[in-house]
């Protein structure tokens, strides 16, 4: 699930001026700043905050006209960004944003509104599989971003090897039939369509909860516009942010309205359950969001990904990781209560 890794840099061949962004921005019928925000998947609770903003009003509030553009397989969001396609986007994973860096895409992360990436392992219950390092030596489906994505990191620190890895097409079928078999997910997602489909409820290791540091669903936006117009850009984070809140803590009802408008294939029950374990297991709101707000980004979080990619080869120690993110357009944290 989500979008792949590899980024094409051939598209920032393309022309700028030609692009259906700057063509909207320049005729944007109500005077705001016209932003075509591209997500990473179909419409999904994972997306909550940013159509509640829109429901709500909040990007209108804050003079920015927002277009949501939804994501599906085969979708890449860092190459629309770098084509000049869309406005800004969402980033799935760290992985992503140092990957631009070291290719020299001119595209920064201005928020991490997950706290904590939602990635998961799944095992089956009553297999002897307590922690994730009962798992070394079983069968793991991987998609292939996965594997040169937190893989790395959960070789790292439990000693498994790559010929435990069996492809994942995002079918719940492998996994279900082999008892030794984990599988990827999200926690928000296959958890409870396995459940729900094959009456099964699997043992669920929330990788971020067992010491995995990357951030998740982040707002990247291309240099040409934080430098174009900051303004915009800090105002489309603070407009997040309140829509997550609200999401999570208000009515989700304008949300989910449109939701299920973009995404006719999405079902009331899935989104319920999605919102809750975005709740529950604290991926918005949990992490420096507790005291920075939703959205807050950190260097110490950044240093602690970057060491460990670094530190498994995926990227060169040299790498200047800092040229992926900025703090500069994060909202001001809330008063203390």
């Amino acid at each position: 699930m989500k979008s792949s890794l590899l980024i094409a840099v051939a598209a920032l061949a393309l022309a700028a001026a030609c692009s259906p962004a700057k063509q909207d921005q320049a005729a944007a019928p109500s005077g705001r700043t016209a932003i075509r925000f591209a997500t990473d998947w179909k419409a999904e609770a994972e997306q909550g905050g940013f159509y509640e903003a829109l429901a709500e009003g909040e990007y209108a509030k804050r003079g920015l006209d927002v277009k949501i553009v939804q994501g599906g397989p085969g979708v890449n969001v860092p190459q629309l960004l770098a084509a000049g396609a869309v406005d800004m986007g969402v980033g799935s994973n760290a992985f992503i944003v140092l990957n631009m860096v070291q290719q020299g895409v001119p595209v920064k992360a201005v928020s991490a509104v997950f706290q904590k990436d939602p990635q998961v392992l799944l095992a089956h219950p009553d297999t002897g599989v307590n922690t994730l390092a009962d798992l070394k030596g079983h069968p793991i489906l991987l998609g292939d971003a996965s594997v040169t994505g937190f893989w790395v990191w959960l070789k790292a620190k439990y000693g498994f090897t790559d010929d435990q890895v069996r492809k994942y097409a995002f079918n719940n079928g492998p996994f279900l039939a082999d008892k030794r078999a984990a599988q990827q997910g999200y926690v928000t997602s296959e958890p409870y369509t396995i459940e729900k489909e094959a009456h099964l409820k699997p043992v669920v290791f929330l990788l971020a909860d067992n010491g995995y540091p990357g951030y998740a669903n982040m707002l990247l936006a291309p240099d040409s516009l934080t430098d174009r117009n900051p303004a915009a850009v800090k105002a489309f984070v603070e407009a997040t942010a309140k829509g997550w809140s609200d999401y999570l803590n208000g009515d989700p009802k304008p949300a989910d309205a449109l939701i299920l408008k973009d995404n006719p294939e999405m079902t009331q029950d899935v989104l319920d359950q999605a919102r809750a374990k975005l709740k529950s297991y604290s991926i918005v709101e949990g992490g420096d969001a507790k005291t920075a707000g939703v959205g807050a980004m950190t260097d110490a979080q950044w240093k602690a990904f970057f060491d460990m990619a670094s530190g498994q080869g995926v990227f060169p120690k040299t790498l200047d990781y800092k040229k992926g993110y900025s703090l500069q357009f994060l909202p001001s944290p809330p008063p203390a209560k």
